[in-house]
């Protein structure tokens, strides 16, 4: 175990104590950690600026140079680090920090000089609730194979979400996790599962080198992370069909467009065949949009759509009538099942998100205020049950 105290690490073992002046770059981190920011910038010429809650703050009186920049980044480099970024001028590495956790950093140049980001990985890991999570979500990780996809827009916490997920499964279920990240956002600590986390240009060079072999490391629950072409997303579509339980993500505004979005990924004259993998080993569908709270001590809220592959869902997705999965939706709410507007009333009912900013988000506002009124229609204009 290991306490920052006044600039130095206090670490305790069987063997007693030891004290360990913080290097300056470690004095970062250090501060990081106490002010829960998320990334460290650092560029000659500035103070360095830390990221707190989506804004940008500099910290300390030190306008910074080139030197003090390739400095304390060089204190924490190896030599092979040092050679790679004076070769290629950019270099990925992460460093951990007794008593902080785990940075993962960038050195770049820029304009001749030393820059560098960092990114704080978290090791707390939120709750479904302190999410404010639908309840339908608790069925997700239930499932123990096929895929699930998590869709929707960059910066909507869509990796949050995934991490709440695994995090269930970690404390319910014993079984092997293995994460394929680009940066690994979030530190897992095994308990009924053991999990084994592998960062895309630390731990293994690409995706598909990553995919190629992770079925021979005995995963039950695969992560794969961005889904962004159709090797990768094929890839998790067979490690789903030998058994796994597959995660990924993917960028789509809807749980019936994510349909099509994944058919792009492939030539036109697959798509039968994908459809068809589709239809056997797709489970779940979840879409997320964060929105601004109006509750005190709450900054964001997900409206989450939610689409689970019932036999009806499936016939659709084989017969090509992905249009018609939104009206399957808006009458599932039984098993589990809703689109963004039901989810905005559900929030709205919580007090968590005002009137003025669901009509402001919602896909369709008109079709809002007839369902804060009690009154949902389907595509057809039809009243559903």
């Amino acid at each position: 175990m290991a306490d920052i105290v006044d600039g130095s690490v206090i670490s305790s073992g069987s063997g007693g104590s030891s004290v360990r002046e913080l290097k300056d770059i470690e004095k970062l981190f250090a501060a990081m950690t106490k002010n829960r920011a998320s990334d460290l910038h650092l560029k000659a010429g500035l103070r360095p600026v830390f990221r707190i809650s989506t804004a940008l703050h500099e910290v300390g009186n030190k306008i910074l140079t080139d030197d003090d920049i390739r400095r304390m980044m060089y204190e924490i480099m190896s030599d092979k680090q040092q050679d790679r970024y004076e070769t290629i001028m950019d270099c990925d590495f992460a460093y951990s920090l007794e008593g902080c956790g785990r940075f993962r950093i960038n050195v770049f140049h820029d304009r001749g000089c030393c820059a560098t980001a960092v990114r704080r990985v978290n090791a707390e890991i939120p709750s479904f609730e302190e999410l404010h999570l639908p309840d339908g979500i608790r069925k997700v990780p239930e499932y123990r194979q096929g895929m699930i996809i998590l869709a929707g827009p960059t910066g909507q916490g869509k990796s949050t979400t995934l991490a709440s997920i695994l995090q269930f499964v970690n404390e319910t279920r014993k079984v092997h996790i293995i994460t394929i990240e680009d940066p690994i956002e979030y530190l897992f600590r095994d308990s009924k599962s053991f999990i084994n986390q592998r960062e895309i240009g630390i731990d293994v060079p690409d995706f598909q080198s990553a995919l190629k072999h992770i079925v021979r490391q005995n995963p039950d629950v695969i992560l794969v992370g961005e889904m962004r072409d159709h090797v990768s997303f094929e890839a998790g579509l067979m490690a789903a069909e030998t058994g796994h339980l597959v995660f990924g993500t993917i960028h789509a505004s809807g749980a019936a467009q994510t349909i099509g979005r994944i058919l792009d990924l492939f030539p036109s004259e697959r798509h039968e065949q994908i459809r068809q993998l589709l239809v056997f080993n797709l489970r779940s569908i979840v879409v997320q949009k964060l929105l601004p709270s109006c509750k005190e001590g709450v900054r964001m809220v997900p409206a989450v759509e939610i689409l689970f592959c019932t036999p009806p869902v499936t016939k659709l997705i084989r017969d090509r009538e992905d249009k018609k999965i939104m009206d399957v939706i808006r009458g599932g709410e039984e098993e589990g099942m809703q689109d963004f507007n039901q989810s905005l009333v559900k929030l709205i009912n919580q007090g968590l998100v005002s009137k003025k900013v669901a009509l402001q988000y919602s896909p369709n506002p008109e079709q809002l205020k007839m369902n804060l009124q009690g009154i949902y229609l389907g595509d057809d204009h039809k009243i559903l049950g």
